[in-house]
């Protein structure tokens, strides 16, 4: 791999524009990777995620080959469940409408404008877009009898903060794995200090194992009420910028860094905040699944880097 690393570091810098030698670096069944895939990844998360081009050659080929890796493995399964890679226009307009907005473009030719430079348009974006959407429509079809959804508890809920104002919480996220609960510390300080030296949102890149890495964690605006105590609890004393401690979760140990936190004086819906918090609950149930699927997708695959 270390080789691998050395040969490849050319392909990461935004600037060259001569043409380079295409070489296969993976191959997962009937899927190639090839060292202007990785260069083309980098790209792609460079455009979500500017801040990456502070990181060294290394790490940004770390992150662009896991990312690709990850999408070539859901490819390979989604074309075992679907037909083709068609997702319904309305919806992808909307995954791309969630991007924009989380960039802080108003537009979509403002994003658009935003991508030129990287040398890609929207509709690459709607590839990608297509891909992780048929990825959870698959995880919808397997999983979705499993998920359990307490309507009563959600009820109360909102019942018992059903007050004027309300406070919500412009989160980023870490999610992070480890093979033994008593590492959880030493993870914890490794990734405080990377925070330290990068910034949040790189060792989001690097660190995190959900989806939001490749938007630097960045979750966006949540309402305290659909957060569980556990969460609340952790973040309520929190400042601007600083981070939680380790939270312990189904799917891994969770990170959260506050970004903003308003407070907002309204009435209380109480039918669409139930809404929210079942979507919110079943899309927490959906990401458990999701990450045990692609494991076991990814062991049965036999693909080891």
């Amino acid at each position: 791999m270390k080789k691998i690393l050395y040969i490849l570091f050319i392909c990461f810098n935004i600037n060259v524009v001569s043409a380079l030698e295409t070489k296969i670096i993976y191959v997962i069944e009937n899927e190639i990777i090839t060292n202007i895939d990785i260069k083309n990844e980098f790209r792609y998360l460079l455009a979500l995620n500017s801040k990456l081009k502070n990181l060294n050659n290394e790490k940004i080929l770390k992150i662009a080959s896991e990312s690709i890796i990850k999408e070539k493995i859901k490819k390979i399964e989604i074309s075992k469940n679907f037909s083709n890679f068609n997702v319904d226009k309305r919806y992808s307009d909307a995954l791309l409408k969630n991007i924009y907005k989380g960039l802080n473009f108003q537009s979509l030719d403002e994003f658009n404008s935003h991508l030129k430079p990287y040398n890609l348009d929207v509709d690459d974006i709607r590839k990608k877009l297509a891909i992780d959407a048929l990825w959870n429509e698959l995880i919808i079809r397997k999983y979705n009898s499993k998920i359990e959804i307490d309507e009563e508890k959600l009820k109360n809920k909102i019942m018992s903060s059903a007050k004027n104002e309300t406070k919500e919480y412009n989160l980023s996220e870490i999610v992070f794995e480890i093979k033994d609960k008593k590492d959880i510390k030493k993870k914890y300080l490794e990734i405080k200090e990377s925070i330290i030296k990068i910034g949040f949102e790189n060792s989001a890149s690097i660190y995190s194992i959900s989806d939001t890495s490749k938007i630097g964690g960045n979750i966006g605006w949540i309402r305290e009420e659909s957060l569980n105590s556990k969460i609340v609890n952790n973040i309520s004393t929190l400042k601007l910028d600083q981070i939680s401690r380790p939270i312990i979760i189904p799917n891994g140990i969770l990170i959260l860094k506050i970004k903003e936190i308003k407070k907002t004086t309204s009435e209380i819906d109480f039918d669409n905040e139930l809404k929210k918090l079942i979507n919110y609950e079943k899309n927490r149930q959906l990401n458990q699944y999701s990450k045990i699927y692609f494991n076991k997708v990814r062991k049965n695959i036999g693909f080891n880097e």
